[in-house]
C-alpha cells in the first residue's frame, strides 16, 4: 500500500477532468475557475513524500480560491494519516478544519461532501477492500448528485456542485490507488448524466469585481479580523497555520483592500483574478463543431485562449526550485526571473495515469475528438495515446495526428483547425483540414543566449559559452525529426529581417495567412519593434500575438521570440 502515491492519483484524476470542473463552476460565482483553483491548491500532493509541516505550508501558499482554499484546508489533515486504518480520524479533522474556515457554511458544497466521506470511514475495514470502497464511492456519488437541488443557483443550472464533483473525482482515484490499482474508475458522465451540462439560462447574474487570495504573516484569525475583512470584502475565508494567515475575499476595489491589508502585519503572498472578465468568459460557449480538438500544451496556446476556441489542451509540468506545475498554470514573469537567478528549471511529462485519464475525459464528453499530438520526436504522448486508444476506442471515435510540432507551430495548428471546426461540414473535413496545416505550418524560433539550451542539457557548456562571446544568435525551428538549427544571426535587427524574409517565402504568392507572434519576457519589445513591420508588409494577414509555451521558454531563455505561420489554402473547404 503506497499513501504518497494514492495522495498524487487523486490530483492526477482532478486534474485531468478540471475542464469539466470548470465548465459547470455556477456556485457559488459562475466564474469557471473550479478545476483551475483545484488544480494550483492541490499541486503539492503531487510529492508528498516531504515533511508534513512543510506540506501543510505549501497546501497554505498554493491555495486559490473558495474551492481550493477550503480543500486545502481539509487537506492538511489528511496528509497525517498513513493507511486505511489511521484514514477515518485524519478525515473527520479535515473535515472540521474545512468547516472551520467558512464562516457561514452552505449545504451542496464540498463541505457536505466531506461530512459524507466522515460518516462512510466509520466503518472502514482494516485494509483496503475493493467492495467497501466501491460500495463508499456508491454512496458518495449520490450526495454529490443531490448537490443540484440543495443550492438554488445549482438547481438552476441542472448541474452539481463544481467542488463536492472535484473531490469525488479525487477519491475515486484514492481509494483504488491505495489498493495498488487505479483500474475500474468509471468515466464521471456516466455516474452523473446530464448533471454535468449546464442551462446557460439559469445561471443568472453573478458578481463582479475581483477575487483576492493573499498570505500574511503575524496577523491572527480572531473575530476582530474576519469583521474587518468583511468590511472591505465578501465571501472571506480565514485559515490559520503557525505564523501564517490565508486570507481569501471578493472586493470592487484592490487598491484600498491592499492599503487595509497591509495594516494586519506583513504581505507574504498576493493574486488576484478578475471576477468581472471571468464571469463574463464563463457566459461565452465556444461553437459546436463536429469534432472536438484536443491538443499539448506544449504548443503555444494559452489556458483561457483553448477555453474560447473549445480546445482541450494536455499540460505539460514545469518545476522551478521545488515548485511544480502544470505549464499553462504557471506565471511566464516567475519563470523567466527564475532563470535570470540561475534557479534550476526542468520540465517534465504528465503521469501515464494523468494522460490517459485526460483521453478518457475527452471521449466521454465528446462524440469525435481529433488530438494534435506534439511532435513524437519531443515527447511519449503519441506513444502513450496509441497505446490507450488500441485497448480503449473501440468505436474508432479519436483520431491522432503526430504534428511533428512543438510550440507555435503546434498551436498555431490547433488554434486555425479549432476555428475550421466550427464552421465544417463534418468531420472529416476537419482531420483533412488539420492534416493539411501540418504540412503549411512553419515556425522559426529565435533564440537570445546559448547559455539556457546548455543549461538544460542540450548543448555543450564550451559550445554556449563560445556562441554567446561571438554574439551567435540561433534560430531553431520544430521539425519532425527534432528541434533543428536553421540559421545562425548576430543581432535583433537580422532576427528580424531573417523572420521577414521566411514570412515573404512562406506566404508567397497569396500573402494570405495566419501568423503567431510569441513572446517570451519581451512582448514589449515585439509589440513595438516587430508587430507593426510584419502588418505594415502583410496587410493582409491575421497576426496572434501569444506567449511562448513555457516548455520551450524553459529550454530556450528569456528573450526568445518566435514566429509561426501557416499559408492559406485556396478554399477552407478543399484543403487540398
Amino acid at each position: 500500500m503506497d499513501y504518497s502515491r494514492a495522495l498524487a492519483a487523486g490530483v492526477e484524476r482532478v486534474t485531468a477532468w478540471s475542464d469539466l470542473l470548470d465548465d459547470i463552476n455556477v456556485f457559488p460565482v459562475a466564474d469557471g475557475d473550479t478545476g483551475r483553483n483545484l488544480v494550483l491548491s492541490l499541486a503539492p500532493l503531487r510529492f508528498p513524500e516531504r515533511e508534513r509541516e512543510a506540506l501543510n505550508r505549501d497546501l497554505l501558499l498554493s491555495a486559490r480560491g473558495n474551492s481550493g482554499n477550503i480543500a486545502a484546508r481539509f487537506f492538511s489533515r489528511l496528509i497525517h494519516a498513513e493507511d486505511i486504518s489511521s484514514l477515518a480520524s485524519a478525515v473527520a479533522r479535515g473535515r472540521d478544519q474545512a468547516r472551520e474556515a467558512v464562516r457561514e457554511p452552505k449545504p451542496g458544497t464540498m463541505l457536505t461532501f466531506f461530512e459524507a466521506l466522515a460518516d462512510g470511514l466509520r466503518d472502514a475495514p482494516g485494509e483496503t477492500d475493493t467492495e467497501w470502497c466501491r460500495r463508499l464511492m456508491d454512496r458518495l456519488q449520490d450526495v454529490v448528485r443531490n448537490t443540484v437541488e440543495q443550492q438554488p443557483k445549482l438547481r438552476e443550472a441542472g448541474v452539481v456542485d463544481a467542488g463536492a464533483l472535484g473531490m469525488y473525482l479525487f477519491f475515486e482515484g484514492f481509494f483504488p490507488a491505495l489498493g495498488n490499482s487505479i483500474a475500474g474508475v468509471r468515466p464521471i458522465t456516466e455516474a452523473f448524466g446530464d448533471r454535468l451540462r449546464v442551462h446557460r439560462s439559469g445561471t443568472g447574474r453573478d458578481e463582479g469585481g475581483w477575487c483576492v487570495d493573499l498570505v500574511l504573516q503575524g496577523a491572527d484569525d480572531s473575530e476582530e479580523t474576519y469583521n474587518r475583512l468583511s468590511a472591505v470584502g465578501r465571501s472571506v475565508v480565514l485559515i490559520r497555520e503557525q505564523d501564517y494567515l490565508k486570507v481569501h475575499l471578493h472586493t470592487d476595489d484592490t487598491a484600498s483592500l491592499r492599503k487595509n491589508i497591509e495594516t494586519f502585519g506583513p504581505i507574504v503572498r498576493w493574486s488576484v483574478d478578475d471576477l468581472t472578465r471571468q464571469t463574463a468568459d464563463f457566459g461565452t460557449a465556444a461553437t459546436e463543431a463536429p469534432i472536438h480538438i484536443m491538443t499539448d500544451a506544449a504548443g503555444s496556446v494559452t489556458r483561457d485562449g483553448a477555453r474560447r476556441l473549445g480546445i482541450t489542451l494536455l499540460d505539460s509540468y514545469l518545476t522551478v526550485g521545488e515548485k511544480c506545475l502544470p505549464e499553462t498554470l504557471f506565471l511566464p514573469d516567475e519563470l523567466f526571473e527564475a532563470m535570470r537567478r540561475g534557479e534550476k528549471v526542468s520540465t517534465s511529462q504528465a503521469s501515464v495515469l494523468e494522460r490517459q485519464q485526460t483521453y478518457e475525459s475527452v471521449l466521454s464528453r465528446f462524440g469525435r475528438v481529433l488530438y494534435l499530438c506534439v511532435g513524437s520526436v519531443f515527447t511519449g504522448n503519441y506513444e502513450t495515446v496509441l497505446e490507450w486508444k488500441r485497448q480503449h476506442d473501440k468505436d474508432d471515435r479519436l483520431t491522432v495526428i503526430d504534428t511533428g510540432a512543438a510550440s507555435g507551430r503546434l498551436g498555431l495548428m490547433a488554434i486555425e483547425t479549432a476555428r475550421f471546426a466550427g464552421r465544417a461540414p463534418d468531420p472529416e473535413a476537419v482531420v483533412a483540414f488539420a492534416r493539411d496545416a501540418v504540412v503549411r505550418t512553419e515556425e522559426y524560433i529565435f533564440l537570445d543566449r546559448l547559455k539556457w539550451l546548455a543549461a538544460g542539457g542540450r548543448l555543450s557548456k564550451g559550445s554556449a559559452l563560445f556562441g554567446d562571446m561571438l554574439h551567435m544568435k540561433p534560430v531553431i525551428s520544430p521539425l519532425p525529426d527534432g528541434a533543428k538549427k536553421v540559421g545562425v544571426v548576430r543581432n535583433r535587427k537580422d532576427q528580424i529581417r531573417y523572420a521577414l524574409e521566411k514570412l515573404e517565402a512562406g506566404l508567397a504568392p497569396s500573402g494570405i495567412g495566419s501568423v503567431l507572434l510569441e513572446h517570451s519576457d519581451n512582448r514589449p519589445w515585439l509589440e513595438k519593434e516587430v508587430l507593426p513591420l510584419i502588418r505594415s508588409r502583410f496587410p493582409a494577414v491575421e497576426i496572434l500575438l501569444e506567449p511562448l509555451s513555457l516548455t520551450s521558454g524553459a529550454h530556450m531563455g528569456p528573450e526568445t521570440w518566435a514566429v509561426a505561420f501557416l499559408r492559406h489554402a485556396a478554399s477552407t473547404h478543399d484543403p487540398r
